[in-house]
């Protein structure tokens, strides 16, 4: 097909009529989600560009949501970003990303101000909540949707003002965290030593809560965590300093806040003469690509993150046009997976060295 496609041109492709795929392109309701794909499919293939100009004058809406993520190739926020775009392509939505250091407040300011002047229609917040959060800089006329655990609601709270329209899902973090230190304890361990990633990611301070939470549950000890930066670099020193302790708690058990983490804490488990799981179990978090292929299979605890960019997708959309009730904010589960890095503790647990 040569020229400009035109909407026409998609409702031939497509099947339906022009006023079908009108709706579709302005996301109105009446479409039914079979039909709806067909014709997203169709504009895709074909490569149609809607006026966008000329709609946003009708609608009031630009059809595009601003995102806001932190600055890092990180197997978390990489897949949340790539499932909350694919999910409002779904929808009929496009999307400005813009990154911004979890550290620097002034960045964070600049870049929901540039989204804003671009008039999108709502701002979604993927980057850690450190000093200052993108979120609290929206204006109030715009939705948020901020994509972190819901700190204290499930999925069964009631819903936040209609007025300030911010929408928060995430994966459960505490959950996860507390289902992995648990897991850990019913293999026979005497507590759970942990690895926290950055206090700037609020998913870092949901796992950290989620481990304390499960200790403190099963009366264990509670053994001070150490810190890494999510790199597996950073779980390597982390765990060499934990190897390094002296006090009460044995070492036979880790949690680490992510997988990458578990594997430089493998490395230097190994290194230090110890053997995973045979002195010591390691749970990770996340269930990267590599997890089940490493030299010991890690145990880990995965997140559904497609399903998560879904639910937000789906609770966003009815917060931009005013049609519906406000869902409430949600947490989607996690799911442990148990592979070969975790095993009953040592019949006669290695002392504190």
């Amino acid at each position: 097909m040569t020229g400009r496609v035109s909407m026409a041109d998609v409702a031939r492709s497509a099947g339906v009529s022009q006023k079908t795929v009108s709706r579709v392109v302005n996301g109105e309701p009446h479409v039914s989600p079979a039909v709806r794909r067909r014709v997203l499919r169709e504009i895709e293939r074909l490569g149609f560009l809607p006026n966008e100009s000329a709609r946003a004058l009708v609608t009031r809406r630009s059809r595009r949501i601003g995102i806001v993520t932190a600055r890092t190739s990180y197997f978390g926020p990489a897949s949340v970003l790539r499932d909350l775009e694919h999910a409002a392509r779904a929808a009929g939505y496009f999307v400005s990303v813009v990154h911004a250091d979890e550290q620097d407040g002034d960045e964070a300011a600049r870049a929901v101000a540039h989204l804003v002047s671009q008039g999108v229609d709502a701002i979604a917040v993927c980057a850690p909540c450190g000093p200052v959060d993108p979120a609290a800089l929206v204006p109030a006329s715009l939705p948020v949707l901020v994509l972190r655990c819901p700190e204290d609601q499930g999925p069964d709270a009631a819903p936040q003002s209609v007025e300030r329209r911010r929408i928060t899902v995430g994966n459960d973090d505490i959950g996860g965290a507390a289902q992995a230190t648990e897991y850990l304890l019913s293999l026979g361990h005497r507590t759970v030593h942990h690895i926290a990633g950055p206090l700037a990611w609020a998913s870092s301070g949901h796992r950290l809560r989620g481990w304390r939470s499960a200790l403190r549950a099963a009366g264990a000890d509670e053994p001070p965590p150490a810190h890494g930066d999510w790199s597996p670099a950073s779980g390597y020193h982390a765990a060499r300093e934990l190897l390094g302790r002296t006090g009460p708690f044995a070492f036979t058990a880790l949690f680490a806040a992510n997988d990458q983490m578990a594997v430089g804490a493998i490395h230097a488990i190994e290194r230090s003469g110890r053997r995973v799981p045979d002195d010591i179990s390691v749970v990770g978090f996340d269930d990267i690509p590599e997890a089940a292929y490493l030299s010991v299979p890690l145990s880990t605890i995965r997140q559904d993150f497609a399903e998560t960019a879904r639910r937000a997708i789906r609770r966003l959309i009815p917060a931009i046009t005013g049609e519906g009730t406000p869902a409430p904010d949600a947490r989607t589960p996690t799911e442990l997976v148990a592979r070969a890095s975790t095993a009953p503790p040592p019949s006669t647990p290695p002392r504190s060295t």
